[in-house]
C-alpha cells in the first residue's frame, strides 16, 4: 500500500495499492520534489469517472510504467470533488495549453506547482494519434533535463496569464435587466433541439439550471416558449435512457443527442438539481410525468445515497460494474424473458425499447419509456419484478460515500421544497437531518469555517470549504427555513453568508472560489460561470438575495447584485454557462416578492398551514417566505416578520414586492392573487 492508504477519499483509496508511489496533495509532495529536483506529476480525477478507471488499470497498475513515474517524478493524486480549488486552477491550465479539458487530468508541474505540460487521458500504447503515456513521461523528463529554463519560463508565463484572465473575466459588470433576460431566452431558443429536447448536440447534459431559469422567466414574463422548452426537455429526459426507468434517478449525461445511452454514473448534484426542477415544473403545470419523476428521484436518493447514521447523502454511484460500463443497467430480450417469462418479457421489450440489435453495446439496450403503457397495473408489476431481479442478481455499482457539503446543500433545498409541495413530510425530515449533519459534522463553530467533505461522520479537515460549499449550503438552509419556519436554519445560513462576505469577496466586490486565508495555489480562482453545478458566485448571489429579502440588509443585496455582474456578459453569448446566475437574475427582476405569514404565538391552526402551503405553491421567481416559527422555537425571527401582527387572531399574510407592501390579508385568495 502507498501513502494513499490513510486517505478518506474513496477515489484516492482506489489507488492505494497501485505500484505508483502516490502522494496526496500537500506540502510533503512539494518538498520531496524540491529535494529530488524533479517535476510533479499531478493526476486529478474522481471515483465515478470511467476513463479515470481505464487509465488506472492500463497505466497506474502497470509495474513498468509505475517504475518510470516513480523514478522521474513525484506523483500526486487529487480527488477533484474533495479539492475543487486545485482542480480549477489546473483545469484552467490544461484548457489553456490544449484547448480542451476533462478527467482524468494529467499535469506536469514544477516543484512549486507551476504547470508546464498538461493533458487528459493517455493510452498505454500509441493510439488514434495520441502518444502513449510512456512516451509522454519520457519526453517531459527529457525537456526537464535539457531545456529547463524554457520550461520554467513557460510555467511562469502561464500562471501570470491564468491569474490575469481570472480577474478580468470575473470583473465584467452589468446586472441583467428584463431586456437582457429576454435576449438570453432568445439565444436558448436558437440553440434548442426541438426534435429531441435539450440544447446542442452530443454529448448532451441535463440542463437543470437553464430549465430553472426558463421556468422563472415564464412565471415572470409569461413567455410560452420558455415553458415549452422546459416541458419538452423534461419529458425527453424522463422517457430516455438517461433516466433509470427501473430505479429512478438521472445519469450524468447522454452520449448521444437523443437521451438514449447515458454515461452511467449517477451524481448527487445532478439529481438534487433535477429533483428541484421537476417539482417546480409540476408546481407550474400539474404535469403527471413530472410528479412521477419527483417521487422516483427522491426515492432513489434516499434508497441509494442516504448515509447512516448521521444522515446526508453520498456523492455518486459508479458508471462501471465489474469493470464494465453500464452492466448493471442494460438488458436484452432474453434477459427480460428470463425474469418475466416469454409473454411479459416480449411486452416489456416492446415497452422499454429493447431491440434485437440493441441500443447500447454487445446487443444490449438501455431501457426507455417512450410512451405511457396501455396497462398501468401490468407495467407496475413488470417494473417491480425487473427492479428486484436487478437488485438481487446483479452487482450494484460502487458508491462514493463521502459527503460533499455543497451537494448536500443542493439536496436540502430540493427535498425540503419537494416534500412541502407534494406533501411528503418524510422528504422534509430528510432535508432537516441532512442540515443537522452539515451543522454537526462540517461546521466548526469555534473557527466559523465549513469543511467541504466528510466520510463516516469524520470531517476531512484537509479539504476546506470553497465558495460553492458556503453558498449552496446557505441556499439549502434558507429553503428549509421557508418550508419549516425553524429559525435555527435561518441563523445558520446567516453565519455562512457572513463568511462569504468577509473571506471570499474583495474590496471591489469580486468573488473568489477560495477564502482569503486559504491555501495559496498558483493563482486564486474566480470563476463566475455555471457548469455541472451552480458556480460559487451565482450560488452566493441567490442565497445573498434571499437573505437580504428576509432581513432588509442592503449589504447582502448589494453583494448579490455585484455577484451577478458577469452574468449579463454571458446572457447574450453563452447563456447555458450562466443558467443559475440568470435564474437568480429572474428573481431579482421579480422584486423579490417577500411574504410574511404570521399567527398568534402558539396558535397552530389549520388556516396557517393552508396559507403557508399556498405561498409555497406560487411560481413567483422571487418568492421569499417567512412564517411564524413552530411552537417551542424561541429563536429570533427574521426582520420580515417583525412588527407584523396577526389580524383578529387569524393567520395573516403580508406581501411585499420591490420595497412596496400590500395591505395585510387573512384571505387565502387575496394572498394568492398578489403572488400570481
Amino acid at each position: 500500500m502507498n501513502r494513499l492508504a490513510t486517505a478518506t477519499s474513496p477515489y484516492l483509496l482506489q489507488h492505494a495499492d497501485n505500484p505508483v508511489d502516490w502522494y496526496p496533495w500537500g506540502e510533503e509532495a512539494f518538498a520531496e520534489a524540491r529535494r529530488r529536483d524533479v517535476p510533479l506529476l499531478i493526476s486529478i480525477g474522481y471515483a465515478a469517472c470511467h476513463w479515470c478507471h481505464v487509465m488506472a488499470h492500463e497505466s497506474f497498475e502497470d509495474e513498468a510504467i509505475a517504475a518510470l513515474m516513480n523514478e522521474k517524478y513525484v506523483c500526486v493524486k487529487v480527488d477533484r470533488e474533495e479539492r475543487p480549488d486545485v482542480d480549477a486552477v489546473y483545469m484552467a491550465a490544461t484548457q489553456t495549453m490544449t484547448g480542451s479539458g476533462g478527467w482524468p487530468m494529467t499535469v506536469f508541474a514544477t516543484p512549486e506547482g507551476k504547470p508546464f505540460q498538461a493533458g487528459t487521458y493517455y493510452p498505454p500504447v500509441e493510439r488514434h494519434g495520441m502518444p502513449s503515456f510512456r512516451q509522454v513521461l519520457v519526453a517531459v523528463d527529457r525537456a526537464w533535463g535539457e531545456i529547463r529554463e524554457d520550461v520554467l519560463r513557460a510555467g511562469d508565463g502561464l500562471v501570470a496569464e491564468l491569474e490575469h484572465n481570472a480577474r478580468l473575466v470575473a470583473r465584467a459588470e452589468g446586472v441583467p435587466d428584463a431586456g437582457v433576460l429576454s435576449a438570453a431566452v432568445g439565444v436558448l431558443l436558437r440553440e434548442f433541439d426541438a426534435e429531441r429536447g435539450g440544447f446542442g448536440g452530443a454529448p448532451k447534459f441535463p440542463p437543470s439550471m437553464t430549465m430553472e431559469q426558463l421556468l422563472r422567466h415564464h412565471a415572470r414574463a409569461g413567455e410560452p416558449a420558455a415553458l415549452a422548452m422546459v416541458q419538452a426537455t423534461a419529458e425527453a429526459m424522463a422517457r430516455g435512457g438517461v433516466y433509470d426507468q427501473l430505479g429512478g434517478g438521472f445519469a450524468r449525461y447522454s452520449v448521444d443527442a437523443g437521451w438514449v445511452v447515458p454515461h452511467f454514473e449517477k451524481m448527487l448534484y445532478d439529481n438534487a438539481l433535477l429533483l428541484r426542477v421537476y417539482v417546480h415544473l409540476w408546481r407550474a403545470t400539474g404535469d403527471a410525468l413530472a410528479l412521477r419523476v419527483v417521487n422516483e428521484t427522491a426515492d432513489w436518493m434516499l434508497r441509494e445515497l442516504w448515509l447512516e447514521p448521521a444522515g446526508g447523502f453520498a456523492s455518486s454511484l459508479d458508471a462501471d460494474t465489474d469493470g464494465v460500463e453500464g452492466k448493471f443497467y442494460a438488458w436484452n430480450a432474453d434477459q427480460l424473458a428470463d425474469v418475466l417469462g416469454a409473454e411479459d418479457g416480449a411486452w416489456a421489450a416492446s415497452l422499454f425499447g429493447v431491440t434485437a440489435e440493441g441500443t447500447f453495446e454487445h446487443g444490449l439496450s438501455v431501457l426507455q419509456l417512450l410512451q405511457d403503457p396501455d396497462d398501468v397495473d401490468r407495467y407496475r408489476r413488470v417494473r417491480a419484478r425487473l427492479f428486484d431481479a436487478r437488485r438481487d442478481q446483479r452487482t450494484a455499482p460502487g458508491r462514493d460515500d463521502k459527503a460533499v457539503a455543497a451537494w448536500n446543500g443542493l439536496a436540502v433545498a430540493a427535498l425540503a421544497e419537494a416534500g412541502a409541495l407534494i406533501e411528503r413530510p418524510e422528504l422534509v425530515d430528510a432535508a432537516r437531518k441532512t442540515a443537522e449533519m452539515l451543522e454537526n459534522v462540517h461546521w466548526n463553530p469555534e473557527t466559523a469555517r465549513l469543511t467541504r467533505t466528510s466520510r463516516d461522520t469524520v470531517a476531512g479537515h484537509q479539504n476546506p470549504g470553497v465558495l460553492e460549499d458556503y453558498a449552496d449550503v446557505a441556499e439549502g438552509l434558507l429553503a428549509l427555513y421557508a418550508v419549516t419556519g425553524e429559525t435555527r436554519w435561518f441563523h445558520f445560513a446567516g453565519r455562512l453568508l457572513d463568511v462569504v462576505l468577509d473571506e471570499f469577496r474583495d474590496e471591489t466586490g469580486l468573488f473568489f472560489d477560495t477564502a482569503s486565508n486559504g491555501e495559496a495555489l498558483i493563482f486564486r480562482p474566480a470563476d463566475p460561470t455555471d457548469n455541472a453545478t451552480p458556480g460559487g458566485t451565482s450560488a452566493a448571489a441567490g442565497a445573498l438575495l434571499t437573505y437580504a429579502a428576509l432581513t432588509g440588509s442592503g449589504r447582502h443585496r448589494e453583494a448579490a447584485e455585484q455577484a451577478l455582474g458577469f452574468t449579463g456578459a454571458l446572457a447574450e453569448r453563452a447563456p447555458r454557462f450562466a443558467g443559475w446566475g440568470l435564474a437568480v437574475a429572474e428573481a431579482l427582476a421579480d422584486g423579490p416578492r417577500e411574504v410574511a405569514i404570521v399567527t398568534e404565538k402558539g396558535n397552530e391552526v389549520e388556516g396557517l398551514r393552508q396559507m403557508h402551503h399556498a405561498a409555497l405553491s406560487s411560481t413567483a421567481p422571487g418568492l421569499v417566505i417567512a412564517v411564524s416559527p413552530p411552537q417551542g422555537d424561541d429563536g429570533e425571527t427574521p426582520e420580515l416578520l417583525n412588527g407584523r401582527p396577526a389580524i383578529a387572531g387569524e393567520p395573516t399574510a403580508y406581501v411585499c414586492r420591490g420595497f412596496v407592501c400590500q395591505a395585510p390579508t387573512t384571505e387565502l385568495s387575496v394572498m394568492s392573487s398578489e403572488l400570481a
